[in-house]
């Protein structure tokens, strides 16, 4: 065994076979979510030596870090043309409109860690693609320029139907915009889900 002297004491070299070409960078960039242990059992079974460690090493010096995956939803070509047409039609508000704004949302719970550079949050290989109805457990929230609002934690593998969604509005949206916003005018920003849309609840 040789040993590399340097400042900070003795060291064993490191151990890597360099792949042949660029496999190294394809492998990794076909599945972003394969974590540097099984890309190094990947690697092994290619015939390259390598630890976890160094193929970890090797991808900080190649911009690719470890993050949380963002979520995005599957959207249909008519979702995409209806958020065109949001974007365009609120694109001159200011703060101050905004500021009359309580938005809610509701998602679901886990998290997974994909190889990511930096500008590339939501390439379509560093994702999470979501639908509808979401699974685990769900949550609802509210918040506005003003803060947060109430959260909600629905029973387990409860989705967000009709009722829950009166409910949730009766009992936590509007005691949030009465202490928020007292007797002022505010408009009320949900997420467009088909829960939000049936007549009852306008």
């Amino acid at each position: 065994m040789r040993f590399n002297c340097c400042e900070e004491g003795f060291r064993s070299p490191k151990k890597v076979q360099e792949a042949p070409g660029s496999s190294r960078k394809v492998d990794q960039l076909r599945d972003r979510g394969t974590t540097s242990a099984e890309l190094a059992q990947e690697w092994q079974q290619a015939g390259v030596s390598a630890s976890a460690r160094t193929v970890r090493q090797r991808l900080l010096e190649d911009g690719l870090v470890s993050r949380r995956a963002a979520r995005k939803p599957l959207l249909s070509r008519k979702d995409i043309t209806d958020r065109l047409i949001f974007c365009k039609r609120y694109r001159d508000w200011t703060a101050e409109d905004w500021g009359k704004v309580i938005v809610s949302l509701f998602g679901a719970s886990g998290s997974k860690l994909v190889q990511r550079r930096k500008g590339e949050l939501y390439h379509r290989s560093c994702v999470v693609p979501t639908a509808k109805p979401p699974e685990t457990i769900h949550v609802w929230g509210c918040f506005s320029a003003k803060g947060v609002g109430s959260l909600t934690i629905l029973p387990r593998n409860t989705a967000m139907n009709k009722e829950w969604c009166q409910n949730v509005l009766r009992e936590q949206l509007l005691p949030t915009i009465q202490e928020q916003f007292g007797d002022k005018h505010c408009l009320f920003q949900h997420d467009g889900a088909p829960c939000h849309k049936v007549k009852s609840d306008n």
